[in-house]
């Protein structure tokens, strides 16, 4: 993460955690540098008129709405207002959906930033691909809402992922997760929804299992790669490897792996007790199915598309040969009669 990217969400999550009041409120805050000295901690200050010189296009800079309701805040511009309603609303029940599937609850009440501007969201993260993030140690989620509108999966399942995130790291110590585990146990129950776009039609996992180049997921435990392509493979690996755990024992055995992680001990002696073995021979039963699963005509399929418009380009161009020796056999049959 940039350094741009730790300073400035400290900002954020200062800033939604201003005095309210009354159970559902939306205000209007412009943050500049005269903002008044009381309503923001003094060092939000100095950090804002660090962004006001070094950025020259700071996140803050206009009016900026904050919405405050069912245990959520709300950080947003004037035209995103439906968004953070929306939020707001659904936000009860997929706190309820995650209880129901983890038994716990989110103890702390998360905060989120919508980002009008991709471009200035893009300054946040490392890969164009990203379209929210999670930092949990400030309970807060920020989102790119123009690029979700090109998300396949909707704006409700990506922010059930990044709760997932919030309420993972809430239960159980940060240094205990891997990212692998993180990423793949969010995107299971947020049906696949992550903080990156994928597309599910030409699924890079598909294209590298069969030639054996995988990611090893002990490189992924403490952060992905930023290449887009092996950003792309360590998701869908990430996810492919929790639905092969949950295959083995279902999700009780899921849920008993994170039950000793809550309770401090690592993912490596977790998997021991919970499936009889270590990371590293479950990894290599992992990479054995999927390849089986990926035969080479489930990879043909992948690229049918592809495939059928090769087929159509060489029918043309054979069907254009073919027009062209007919009509020079036409020509010379007359040049015969003419001489004749």
């Amino acid at each position: 993460m940039a350094p741009f990217q730790d300073d400035l969400v400290v900002l954020i999550h200062s800033m939604a955690k201003i005095s309210h009041k009354g159970p559902f409120t939306l205000r209007k805050r412009r943050a500049t540098r005269h903002t008044p000295a009381l309503k923001l901690p003094f060092i939000c200050l100095l950090f804002l008129f660090y962004c006001l010189i070094h950025y020259g296009n700071p996140l803050y800079a206009g009016e900026v709405h904050y919405l405050e309701g069912n245990g959520l805040q709300v950080l947003f511009d004037a035209s995103q207002e439906g968004v953070a309603r929306e939020l707001v609303r659904f936000y009860p029940e997929v706190r309820e959906e995650l209880r129901r599937i983890f038994g716990w609850d989110l103890t702390r009440s998360p905060s989120v930033r919508l980002i009008r501007d991709s471009g200035q969201f893009q300054q946040m993260v490392d890969s164009p691909l990203t379209v929210a993030f999670a930092l949990p140690q400030e309970d807060l989620v920020v989102m790119d809402i123009a690029g979700m509108k090109a998300h396949p999966f909707g704006l409700r399942n990506t922010f059930k992922h990044e709760l997932c995130h919030l309420l993972l790291h809430q239960n159980i110590p940060s240094d205990l997760i891997p990212r692998w585990l993180d990423e793949g146990i969010a995107q299971w129950v947020s049906d696949g929804a992550g903080d990156i776009l994928l597309d599910r039609k030409r699924s890079m996992l598909s294209r590298v299992a069969l030639r054996g180049y995988l990611i090893p997921l002990k490189s992924l435990s403490r952060g992905f790669p930023q290449d887009d392509r092996d950003l792309t493979l360590a998701y869908e690996e990430s996810k492919d490897f929790i639905d092969h755990l949950i295959g083995l024992s279902g999700p009780a055995g899921l849920l008993r792996l994170l039950g000793y992680m809550k309770q401090g001990t690592d993912v490596e002696e977790s998997l021991v007790r919970v499936y009889g073995s270590s990371l590293s021979a479950l990894e290599r039963e992992w990479q054995q199915s999927l390849r089986n699963r990926l035969t080479w005509l489930t990879y043909l399929s992948y690229h049918l598309y592809e495939i059928l418009f090769l087929l159509a380009a060489l029918m043309s161009i054979y069907g254009s040969i073919r027009i062209m020796i007919k009509k020079r056999r036409r020509m010379k049959e007359e040049l015969e009669i003419e001489e004749s």
